[in-house]
């Protein structure tokens, strides 16, 4: 898997709400994308159909130019197998708001627990990447830590250790930040602009927008179920073409942080 994804026409409601009203987008392959915009956007749910834990309701997604999550049989498509999705979700690791992690495991048997039920690594192999995946997010001294010894940045940096132990090819980050408290959220975002390096394709829903302009290739606005803008990261957020990415934008810049959740 090389990376790139093409999403055309995606839907999807919740309770009779559209959440996501037609959404086209494409993410080269190794490019940084930032999605930003208003709570309730829908850009958590667009980045839940892209590792398949939320099913579309219409439109599809390519990864790598072939049909993911589905397959299609004279012209309709068809949701594919759970084998065939969980293939694909292999291929994507994904960093969610809240750390998700597993309270009666250490910050080592966290990160390696993919790799030995789902790769089948063999244990010494596994728990020295992990060692070294733990060093490379700064936390090398806590490995034989449980979940409640650490902050919330240290936490959130075993998640993103243990997404990156299965070594995908796309990282999909939901507001990884928005947890936390302000005083942590640096370090979680210098390791993130250091994964940008790596030749990952990154997929990030963040508020941050000094992030954004930093490390970001491509920015998307959303709005109200739909992409109001995209583009070089630059333009969009210096020189936005939509009145509305630029109230936006006025907006963050001059508000205080917030956390804020999204459904």
């Amino acid at each position: 898997m090389s990376g790139s994804i093409t999403m055309r026409g995606v839907r999807k409601s919740f309770h009779g709400t559209e959440v996501l009203k037609g959404v086209d987008l494409d993410i080269a392959a190794h490019s940084v994308v930032c999605i930003i915009g208003p709570s309730g956007s829908g850009k958590s749910t667009l980045l839940r159909c892209m590792n398949h834990l939320e099913r579309m309701d219409s439109g599809l997604m390519l990864v790598d130019g072939e049909l993911a999550g589905y397959t299609e049989h004279a012209g309709h498509l068809r949701e594919a197998s759970a084998r065939s999705t969980s293939l694909v979700r292999r291929g994507m690791g994904m960093v969610f708001q809240q750390f998700n992690l597993f309270a009666h495991l250490t910050a080592l048997q966290n990160v390696t627990l993919g790799p030995l039920r789902v790769l089948g690594m063999p244990r010494a192999q596994a728990e020295a990447e992990g060692r070294e995946l733990l060093a490379s997010v700064g936390l090398a001294a806590h490995a034989a830590k449980f979940p409640s010894q650490l902050s919330g940045g240290q936490q959130q940096r075993v998640a993103i250790a243990r997404a990156l132990a299965m070594k995908p090819a796309i990282m999909l980050f939901d507001e990884p930040t928005s947890a936390l408290d302000p005083e942590l959220i640096g370090e979680v975002l210098a390791v993130m602009k250091k994964l940008t390096t790596a030749g990952m394709t990154m997929v990030i829903v963040t508020h941050e927008i000094s992030f954004a302009r930093d490390v970001a290739d491509t920015v998307v606005f959303m709005e109200d179920g739909a992409i109001v803008e995209q583009g070089q990261a630059e333009r969009v957020l210096s020189a936005p073409r939509s009145p509305r990415t630029a109230e936006f934008l006025r907006h963050v810049s001059h508000a205080p942080r917030l956390v804020q959740e999204e459904p």
